[in-house]
């Protein structure tokens, strides 16, 4: 069964492969800047008066908060700080940047930064600091992760690893691409997400029957998620197109279906935490078969079962925290409003993720009896293949009181 599925799987990848991002002319917005690597020369502390000569002096109504900047802003230390771009066609070029005393990013000299460059601004102004480079201490920790996994997982661990990597490569080299082509959003994530899903499992966990009932259970799962995520979607009337991101794409490449790609999102979101419950629920069937043998499918299946519900109850907590995790300073901003939780639910923004998270919920609490079933129903059917016609299921050693004389304890 899974051979074929495989095969279509191999197939799409073929028919859909991208070949590359498509070009676009740049528009200066957003992650959409051309953007270069710059290091902090030097850096002056001076009053914000003396950097500031034309800006407008407070009023001395400092009974607004507005008036209240404009004074702090005005009698502050501000920061003039020199930057010389170290890469890109203009390397070795500076230009100077202020920074106001209440600027959430604050420069120090020999700080590693990244610079937005616009060259159709005047000379004096192509040049910006939008962000701090944070590569290094992001790769260390990265290392350090990798570290762990290998120390702790060994060779597992290193294929883990692997695999990890894989999917990053299809998600970089064909999701995102062929989604920016004008392919189907759900039918590019379908054929990803499988193909990762695939290369996952049976790299970690060997090419096992155990492995093909896991892979199997997620891809019902899975299919569930497509179909209520489809459903839902479209009946809530979400678009998709909620934040500055999803709106410059949707300016870029205005053919996206954009409520297919936050379905496609779903999908890929819940598929990680899949593996993990189909995974345990397969392990923990074949371990219980290995414990009793005698075991029939019916009593694996109910003690498989036993297993899941705790498994349930924290993944699902755990999804819709990491979901609430991510979506905190948005739910501060309802709070602050004092919205209803009605109003708050209803938006669309809120509204995006509460949805994100049922669907994805309600496929990991079906892949629980789903891969149970299946595990259950494999391990009785290999038992019965390999027990044979007048061959007991196990032979069990004779209790040690009805043993020969050998077993016997002599009397004194």
């Amino acid at each position: 069964m899974l051979i074929p599925f495989a095969t279509a799987v191999v197939v799409g990848l073929v028919v859909l492969w991208p070949g590359g991002t498509p070009s676009h002319e740049r528009t200066g917005v957003g992650f959409d800047r051309q953007t270069q690597s710059a290091t902090v020369a030097k850096v002056q502390e001076l009053p914000c008066k003396d950097l500031n000569p034309s800006q407008p002096q407070p009023n001395g109504d400092t009974s607004t908060p507005e008036g209240q900047t404009a004074q702090s802003r005005a009698e502050g230390t501000c920061k003039k700080a020199l930057i010389e771009v170290t890469s890109g066609d203009d390397k070795g070029r500076t230009f100077t940047e202020i920074i106001q005393p209440d600027s959430p990013r604050q420069l120090h000299k020999g700080q590693e930064v990244v610079v937005a460059y616009e060259p159709k601004a005047p000379e004096g102004l192509q040049y910006s600091v939008t962000d701090v480079n944070r590569k290094f201490p992001m790769a260390l920790l990265a290392g350090i992760f990798a570290l762990a996994v290998v120390v702790v997982g060994r060779l597992r661990g290193v294929m883990a690893l692997v695999a990890l990597a894989i999917s990053f490569l299809v998600l970089t080299f064909f999701i995102l691409p062929a989604i920016l082509q004008g392919s189907n959003p759900l039918v590019v994530a379908v054929i990803g997400a499988s193909a990762i899903m695939l290369v996952a499992l049976y790299l970690c966990h060997g090419l096992t029957a155990r492995t093909s009932v896991a892979v199997l259970g997620t891809l019902i799962s899975l299919l569930l998620i497509g179909l209520l995520g489809s459903l839902f979607i479209g009946w809530a009337a979400l678009t998709g197109n909620t934040d500055d991101n999803t709106g410059l794409i949707h300016g870029l490449y205005p053919s996206i279906d954009m409520s297919g790609l936050l379905l496609a999102g779903v999908i890929i979101g819940s598929l990680g935490v899949l593996d993990d419950v189909t995974v345990t629920q397969t392990s923990a069937v074949w371990e219980l078969h290995q414990a009793n043998p005698t075991m029939g499918w019916r009593g694996l299946y109910r003690a498989g079962i036993r297993i899941g519900r705790d498994h349930i109850a924290s993944v699902v907590n755990t999804l819709v925290l990491a979901y609430a995790g991510a979506a905190l300073p948005l739910l501060l901003l309802f709070s602050i409003a004092q919205s209803s939780v009605g109003t708050v639910a209803n938006s669309e923004l809120v509204a995006e993720e509460i949805v994100r998270t049922l669907i994805g919920s309600i496929g990991l609490v079906a892949s629980v009896p789903v891969t149970t079933a299946l595990a259950a129903l494999v391990v009785s059917a290999d038992r019965s293949a390999t027990s044979g016609p007048g061959r007991p299921a196990m032979a069990t050693p004779a209790p040690r009181s009805s043993r020969g004389g050998k077993g016997r304890r002599r009397k004194a």
